[in-house]
């Protein structure tokens, strides 16, 4: 069996791995059901624009990640990461009780300041998050234990969203939503006290409060190892790109696909399910090999997967439905199968592509400091995904249609892997390295 399942059986893993998952699926479910009951059942919750908060809210759970990853970035050097983890737990339960509140008052207000606190938990989590394994596991452990952690990642992300668009329609959803919210906040506290302790690498560390001065610091750090720049760059580029594509999959099963909700699930699920296989497969493919190889061999698949929704799509726009599918009546069209397989090979190469990278930034670090480099990471990443949201709004005021969206964004992808590549050849040339013959 590979190491990395191996580490499931072991105390300094599976305690943080359950505990990780159980945030992100909260996060998800938490901001599924808020999301789909601003954007279908809006009168609920008084009078507002439901399109224009469905807009909003997720751009207020980002807004943390602005204004407190440097501060999260510097406690998580400075304390000891197990207690740091249980007390965000605690801060999770309240929160959900919060919402709860929130729920069942019917206040807007309430869910929307929980949903910014539940910002501010995913925020004060992720330094910790990465800066955990490269303490508790070694460097032939590093690329499984972090294929298992984008893997629960995102199947924790997925489960979310599918549970919580179905609590939103229950008739119930404020007693069900909240006994759900609370329940795995309180389940995932309980699995973070048998995370192990896990010592401070700079309790010296004279904490900056001032989220722009440190930030500036933060990245005059990255920026003095190009390396480490440009991983955070292409990772950063990761969040981009995904981010743009999954933006669309709603509106692109509706008004491109002809489908109706359960079609839009079902290609959230293959992405989901993509990324999964991805990353558990890096541990296997890196062995003996260079990881920077398997980023470009992940971006090149990213580029000519998504080349080929736009393929695919283009066609399938000009198709008219009568009435929307439901997810049996898609499976039924040959077409579609070859956009799923697309959709789902854009996930596996995905996780080809972001594991190594987040490897790298973990090894490159110093470790003193590898909580905050993680910290400027969320920083970067969070601004790539709200130039993401502007781009696509973009080109459709130029008029541009969501294939064509797909297609700019793979050809930008080019672009990007041939400025990693003229930035740091060896991006190039370990993926070269990747096709000689063994005795060569």
């Amino acid at each position: 069996m590979s190491n990395q399942f191996q580490l499931l059986k072991q105390k300094r893993f599976l305690p943080f791995f359950l505990t990780q998952f159980l945030g992100a699926f909260n996060d998800n479910l938490f901001k599924t059901v808020l999301i789909t009951l601003v954007a279908f059942h809006a009168s609920t919750l008084g009078n507002l624009d439901g399109a224009t908060m469905a807009t909003l809210l997720p751009g207020l759970f980002i807004l943390p990640f602005f204004l407190f990853s440097a501060t999260a970035g510097q406690i998580a050097d400075k304390y000891e990461k197990s207690r740091i983890i249980r007390l965000v737990k605690v801060l999770e339960i309240w929160i959900m009780v919060f919402a709860a509140a929130g729920f069942y008052l019917h206040q807007l207000w309430l869910l929307a300041t929980a949903l910014f606190l539940m910002g501010v938990h995913s925020t004060l989590f992720g330094p910790v998050k990465y800066a955990y394994l490269p303490q508790q596991l070694n460097t032939q452990e590093l690329v499984g234990g972090n294929g298992m952690v984008e893997m629960g990642s995102f199947v924790a992300i997925l489960l979310g969203q599918v549970l919580g668009a179905w609590l939103a329609i229950q008739p119930d959803y404020a007693l069900l939503t909240s006994v759900a919210v609370i329940g795995i906040a309180m389940i995932g506290y309980v699995s973070s006290r048998q995370i192990p302790v896990t010592p401070a690498l700079s309790t010296a560390l004279r904490i900056q409060w001032n989220p722009i001065i440190e930030t500036c610091r933060n990245v005059k750090l990255i920026w003095a190892q190009q390396s480490l720049w440009l991983a955070i760059v292409a990772i950063s580029w990761f969040w981009f790109f995904g981010a743009t594509l999954l933006a669309q999959f709603p509106n692109m099963a509706k008004l491109v696909l002809h489908g109706d909700e359960s079609v839009f699930i079902l290609m959230l699920t293959v992405f989901s399910v993509g990324v999964g296989i991805g990353s558990l497969l890096c541990e296997k493919l890196s062995r003996n090999k260079a990881m920077l190889g398997l980023v470009m061999i992940g971006g090149i698949g990213l580029s000519c997967f998504t080349l080929d929704i736009y393929w695919v799509a283009t066609h399938l726009a000009t198709e008219s439905g009568i009435q929307p599918f439901d997810y049996h009546q898609f499976l039924s069209h040959a077409n579609h199968w070859r956009l799923l397989i697309d959709i789902a090979l854009i996930g596996v190469f995905g996780g080809f592509y972001i594991v190594p990278l987040y490897v790298l930034i973990q090894t490159l670090s110093e470790p003193a400091y590898r909580s905050r480099v993680i910290a400027a990471n969320n920083i970067m990443n969070a601004l790539f995904m709200v130039v993401s949201a502007l781009f696509s709004i973009a080109l459709f005021k130029l008029g541009y249609s969501i294939p064509q969206l797909f297609l700019i964004t793979a050809l930008v992808n080019v672009l990007v892997m041939g400025y990693l590549c003229m930035r740091q050849p060896n991006y190039y040339t370990t993926f070269k390295a990747w096709f000689r013959p063994k005795d060569a």
